[in-house]
């Protein structure tokens, strides 16, 4: 690489590092943060001990809040508890904590079968399976059993908040807290706002995410909200990839040498096969009924999931994994069912070097980062690159998908956008916004200026 040329790099390096810390200070910034003082919270309830029920409590512990846990029975939670504890062990055995430390932040922490035992808390963080209507009969019990401006709170990834909020008699305080797993870990805390929440819930929202130390961003209610939404479809531009001729390995390969941690695949089994299986289940069966044009759909994750293979937890997924080990071996078996599927489409599979591949996985990340914020799921481009570098591991020195691309130039994110137009018009149809600041000369980051 030539002297200009690591200069321009290191120039774009220092620009992107720059916007990720403005991004994510500037994120706190909400119309309702001005509007309303948050409501005091002392003591919340967190309704559900799975995985993300346990890393919710910690975290709401560490910030030195009681924490009452719900769960249906007796065994469900014993495990629950003993999924918080585990926590505190593991930090423990690595000289993090005391046990004494630990015993005086058990003590604000207190299991229970009964929702009557919440009649108290200030907020409740349910976190139970991601089903609308399990979700509407907690919130159904919520509404029965807790104070009048008692914050009442979902952590759905996907599902309609304002269709939970309606089963309720308090609409105005429902909202959405959407933790991301590990949530004792990880520092993205999506704020979803119904329509008809109040803005002081939104700020008491705020005020919680920073006294967890989380990251918030506030986002409007969509199938996914911000993160997920757009995360579907740069999942389907590498699914696209994966059938016109690409291995799992190599576009894998290819994200990581972007700056990921991880490519699509390896994300897939670290997660859960069966749970983007769900949701595609879910989607199709909604875009039939609504009778959309027909997108074009790629089987080869359904195929796999019909096996039983849902990635690290069952042993192999788009990869191996040879008696528990976390890191993956690619499957031949894999690629002949990716195979089966070409010639079933009638694919002739072509040749993808990484730069390819990086600018079609991009190019469809920014294009449904553009309508996210069209349409005001997003309040500005920042607040879809503060959900890309603190929720799905975008490298931080390139500063966020939207940063990236005013880096790229949105001349060339339209151009390639219309290029691959050509091949599949539905999929790849340019958003009206990036159209629109083409047009104007802009970028993404005019729009960051005021909210």
């Amino acid at each position: 690489m030539s002297i200009e040329a690591e200069a321009s790099a290191d120039s774009l390096q220092s620009q992107g590092l720059a916007h990720a810390l403005f991004a994510e200070r500037e994120a706190a910034n909400i119309p309702e943060a001005s509007a309303a003082a948050p409501r005091p919270v002392a003591a919340i309830a967190v309704i559900g001990g799975g995985t993300m029920g346990a890393g919710i409590t910690v975290s709401a512990l560490d910030a030195g809040l009681r924490v009452t846990m719900v769960e249906r029975d007796q065994d469900s939670i014993a495990r629950g508890q003993a999924n918080v504890e585990k926590v505190y062990d593991g930090l423990i055995a690595k000289g993090r904590m005391t046990p004494e430390a630990k015993a005086a932040t058990m003590a604000r922490y207190t299991p229970s079968t009964s929702y009557d035992d919440i009649a108290h808390v200030d907020l409740v963080i349910e976190a139970v399976f991601e089903d609308i209507e399990v979700k509407k009969a907690v919130f159904q019990e919520l509404d029965r059993v807790c104070k009048p401006r008692a914050v009442l709170a979902t952590n759905t990834s996907y599902l309609d908040i304002d269709a939970i909020a309606a089963v309720t008699g308090r609409p105005q305080d429902v909202i959405g807290l959407h933790f991301f797993s590990p949530a004792h870990i990880m520092k993205l805390l999506e704020i979803v706002v119904p329509a008809r929440v109040s803005p002081d819930v939104v700020a008491t929202a705020f005020a919680l995410a920073q006294r967890m130390k989380k990251v918030p961003v506030r986002a409007g209610v969509c199938d996914g909200f911000i993160g997920n939404r757009i995360l579907a479809v740069y999942k389907q531009a590498a699914d696209f990839l994966l059938e016109d001729g690409a291995s799992p390995y190599e576009i894998d390969e290819a994200v990581r040498g972007f700056g990921f941690a991880m490519g699509p695949f390896q994300v897939t089994d670290l997660a859960g096969g069966d749970i983007g299986w769900a949701t595609r289940k879910r989607r199709r069966a909604a875009a039939l009924a609504s009778g959309a044009p027909k997108a074009r759909y790629v089987e080869v994750a359904d195929r796999i999931c019909e096996r039983g293979w849902f990635g690290q937890k069952t042993g192999r997924g788009f990869y191996l994994y040879p008696q528990g080990s976390r890191a993956g071996q690619p499957d031949p078996e894999v690629l002949a069912i990716v195979d089966a599927e070409r010639a079933k489409k009638g694919v002739t599979p072509r040749q993808f070097t990484p730069e390819e591949i990086m600018r079609r996985y991009m190019a469809a990340m920014v294009n449904e980062g553009a309508k996210v914020v069209q349409e005001g799921i997003a309040l500005r481009p920042l607040d879809v690159d503060v959900t890309f570098l603190s929720g799905y591991g975008f490298p931080r020195h390139r500063g966020g998908p939207m940063k990236y691309a005013d880096m790229v130039g949105l001349p060339q994110v339209l151009a390639d956008l219309r290029e691959f137009a050509q091949e599949d018009p539905l999929f790849w149809k340019p958003a009206p916004l990036l159209e629109k600041l083409v047009a104007e000369g802009r970028n993404f980051d005019s729009l960051n200026k005021a909210v």
